[in-house]
């Protein structure tokens, strides 16, 4: 039986009741459908990169097959194993008739293992003859029709196992975000760096504003919450004297779901004691450019390399200026709560209880945020918004905070730490105050949190980067989804056919 066998018997279940037919007839003749381990000695990527060095050598892969064409005595088939793929040519009177019966009976998707002499065919194509064939694993549901490309965007998601096979562009991306990883990692490192590993599981939320997952530990009968960020253990390491730390560390925030949110993603946060938001600036400001140039070879990041450019230096902008050049509001004279929500009515909602603060975040978030294409630092947040942040002492009201946007994404954020156990307690109290007022967004008291504080922690410069965002913008990706194996998704419908 072969594909056109399997096209003529129409649905999915038919199509699943030919291979499970396959497979008996395997068992059968005594070849076992489903093998244990096979020694590889070449890939299809040393096969086509180096020819002249393979040709005529006998080469042994493993890989699946993901299509195949016979020709009476003789067939072609196509492999694909985890570096790209290679042409496989099959002759009867050269492997007999056992091992061509195998080769003429497989299925697109199954997984082989094959030994063979490297050369090239009179169409010029890098090939394999077979002299031996053996079976891995026997496929037993159809694969998509067209190898080219699985273009339902649903059954990508769902089925991430099918899309890494389909189309080779979609491991290209995670390839690249694993080397991503692994290039920051080294970056720190040089740096004097230590990576760390901080508790997912909280008995109080913080280090962000966010609605948290709630957990039950039932041995000791308590409630915890799913890391919404590693910041207040992070900070604790200062105190206990970790000068310089990271963690590349996986968060959990109870919202919504878009192209630019999954409800659990991955962050770069570190800590430098003796630094300031300005420190981190520098130190962004030269990683993302390397880590570019090391994972494409340019600075310009969008389609085809176009924009945005990540060359240095970036602008850097207070929040009130960049609302002011993208905006046209003036947040400056606007002395009042009451002239701010005058300002903005109409242009963004107001409710009664906002502050001049929370009204000029608002205007950024809603107007200027999507116009900030080329990497931009924006600086000197609220302070009613950043509660972990040191305030600036001769601008009352503003934080020495900054945020990082590329490609109209937030990338980055930043601190100058507050350290000052006093204020800290002060800022706590008011977001308990929000919290206890209906804002599930708002820090708890941490008061493990204050005693570290109390005990003194030096001055530093604090930053996170969301990895999954900075993954979109070095790949082009126009989804989160696309750069998260799996993300989270709605239970299928019932009798839903993806």
């Amino acid at each position: 039986m072969d594909r056109e066998r399997e096209r003529e018997t129409g649905g999915e279940a038919d199509l699943a009741a030919v291979r499970l037919e396959k497979l008996r007839e395997l068992c059968d003749r005594g070849i076992r459908p489903y093998g244990g381990r096979f020694n590889v000695t070449a890939t299809a990527e040393d096969i086509t990169g180096d020819f002249d060095r393979q040709n005529g050598r006998s080469v042994t892969l493993a890989g699946r097959i993901t299509a195949r064409r016979s020709h009476g005595k003789a067939g072609f088939a196509d492999l694909l194993d985890g570096t790209g793929r290679i042409q496989l040519y099959a002759r009867r009177d050269d492997v007999g008739e056992d091992v061509y019966w195998l080769f003429d009976h497989l299925d697109i998707g199954d997984i082989v293992g094959v030994t063979g002499t490297v050369f090239r065919t009179r169409k010029g194509e890098i090939s394999v003859a077979l002299t031996d064939l053996v079976m891995l694993a026997k496929s037993l549901r159809p694969w998509p029709e067209k190898w080219h490309g699985l273009t339902d965007v649903e059954l990508r998601y769902r089925s991430r196992y099918l899309d890494l096979v389909v189309n080779p562009q979609v491991r290209r991306v995670f390839r690249m975000r694993s080397e991503l990883i692994r290039f920051l990692r080294n970056f720190l490192n040089e740096r004097g760096f230590l990576e760390v590993e901080t508790p997912m599981m909280h008995p109080i939320p913080g280090g962000a504003a966010a609605r948290p997952f709630v957990t039950h530990h039932n041995a000791l009968d308590m409630d915890l919450f799913l890391r919404i960020a590693p910041e207040l253990y992070l900070k604790r390491l200062l105190v206990g004297g970790m000068e310089r730390v990271y963690e590349i560390n996986r968060n959990f925030r109870n919202e919504g779901i878009s192209t630019r949110h999954n409800p659990e993603f991955t962050m770069l946060e570190l800590y430098q004691a003796y630094a300031d938001y300005h420190d981190m600036m520098d130190l962004v400001e030269a990683m993302i450019p390397a880590a570019a140039q090391h994972l494409l070879g340019r600075s310009r990041v969008g389609p085809d390399g176009g924009e945005p450019d990540l060359s240095p230096p970036w602008p850097r902008l207070t929040m009130a200026e960049a609302v002011r050049r993208f905006a046209g509001i003036d947040f400056g004279p606007l002395a009042t709560d009451a002239a701010a929500r005058e300002a903005v009515a109409g242009l963004v909602p107001v409710e009664p209880g906002d502050t001049w603060g929370r009204l000029l975040n608002r205007v950024f978030e809603e107007k200027v945020e999507e116009q900030l294409i080329r990497p931009t630092f924006i600086m000197d947040y609220p302070l009613e918004i950043s509660p972990l942040a040191k305030r600036i002492e001769d601008r009352p009201g503003l934080t020495y905070r900054f945020e990082l946007f590329i490609g109209g994404r937030e990338i980055a954020n930043a601190f100058s730490e507050l350290n000052d156990p006093r204020d800290q307690r002060e800022r706590f109290e008011k977001q308990a105050a929000r919290h206890a007022g209906g804002d599930p967004e708002a820090h708890r008291m941490d008061e493990d949190f204050l005693t570290a504080l109390e005990y003194g922690m030096p001055p530093a410069g604090g930053m996170g980067i969301g990895i999954d965002r900075l993954v979109m913008i070095l790949t082009g990706a126009p989804s989160i989804r696309d750069v998260i194996l799996f993300p989270l998704l709605r239970p299928r419908e019932e009798g839903s056919g993806d």
